[in-house]
């Protein structure tokens, strides 16, 4: 199958005139973990980090330490497996050009791995997608998590943010990392296995305007509760001309997570400053409820935990695999009330 998919995806080279092309782990909200999995899809891969570099005649992928094996294992019949290290200044693809998706790229990425041997040619539309286009959608609602667990208010945070932007003299954020826009407004979502992601972005003005930019039927209980308005949800596809109205100005980016599609049409309207969002800092530091919510769910899982170890120590009698050990231990977790759903899927050894 994935053979079949390649030999797709390389008919389409000579047209786009493009000798071959770059899929990363990340999809376009740059989550290690997420619905769309196009690495995987293209190469069989199944780890958290990695790139494929397929050209005409060759394929390349590039993992780091932990997934050397497996990558062999899951990828290594069609693609050469290499060391994520080696893809700067990669000496098995020089002078090519290479196609990417810009909506899955950064600036950062592009310069640091690609550019410097090989020329690069922006491709609008995903390759991937074009060839297998089959990945689950969600369309649960985002909601609102209690103050209780936050220990701030979203109308707080909104105070202390737009304060940051005029000290560091600037019109607006454009918050492009769902789980910043999480924490800013007190949200999540379910766009993203294992974690509560909301899948959107947000504009941000000194002047505490937000505008989400959103799919809008994931916005019904937000606007229910008259956290949002529904002027204030931006489809994606209208971001330009959105931006259009907007009164120029300078503006905050972050390099990690602003795409090159979304750089781009922002830089035609807006003068991009190079500083990091600021709600990074901001959400590192911990406040009193959410430094006692971290212990008590800590305690939990270690009641979890250990029931689990008197269990595989005394209690259980019979053979197990690592697969009835990772059942077992969810199931002991799965007892506590508060229990919603594992971080990452269980490693067991």
């Amino acid at each position: 199958m994935i053979n079949k998919r390649l030999k797709k995806l390389k008919k389409k080279f000579n047209t786009l005139g493009i000798d071959g092309y770059v899929v990363p782990k990340n999809d376009e909200y740059f989550s290690e973990y997420s619905q769309k999995n196009r690495l995987k899809t293209i190469s069989n891969f199944s780890g958290s980090a990695g790139y494929a570099v397929i050209l005409k005649k060759k394929n390349y992928l590039f993992v780091d330490g932990r997934y050397t094996i497996q990558a062999q294992i899951e990828s290594g019949n069609n693609f050469r497996i290499e060391k994520l290290s080696d893809i700067i200044n990669c000496k098995f693809f020089k002078n090519l050009t290479l196609g990417i998706d810009p909506k899955i790229f950064t600036f950062e990425q592009v310069n640091k791995f690609f550019l410097k041997n090989n020329s690069i040619k922006m491709i609008n539309y995903n390759l991937i997608d074009q060839i297998f286009n089959k990945y689950s959608t969600n369309s649960k609602n985002f909601y609102s998590i209690n103050e209780k667990i936050t220990g701030e208010s979203y109308v707080k945070k909104i105070d202390r943010l737009s304060k940051i932007l005029k000290k560091k003299g600037s019109d607006y954020l454009f918050i492009s990392a769902p789980e910043n826009v999480a924490w800013l407004m007190n949200i999540r979502g379910y766009d993203n296995p294992n974690s509560p992601i909301p899948n959107c972005r947000l504009f941000f003005s000194k002047e505490k305007k937000i505008f989400f930019i959103s799919e809008k039927y994931k916005f019904k209980k937000l606007i229910n509760e008259k956290k949002v308005k529904f002027y204030q949800i931006i489809n994606p596809d209208n971001m330009s001309s959105f931006f259009d109205k907007i009164k120029k100005g300078k503006i905050i980016t972050d390099k990690k997570t602003c795409s090159i599609f979304h750089t781009n049409i922002i830089k035609k309207r807006f003068k991009i400053l190079n500083k990091e969002d600021p709600i990074y800092l901001l959400k590192s530091i911990k406040n009193k409820d959410e430094i006692k919510n971290m212990i008590s769910s800590h305690i939990i899982d270690g009641v979890a935990l250990n029931k689990f170890l008197y269990w595989i120590k005394v209690k259980n009698k019979k053979k197990i695999s690592e697969i009835d050990a990772q059942n077992k231990l969810e199931k002991f977790r799965r007892m506590n009330k508060n229990f919603l759903y594992l971080s990452f899927d269980t490693i067991a050894g």
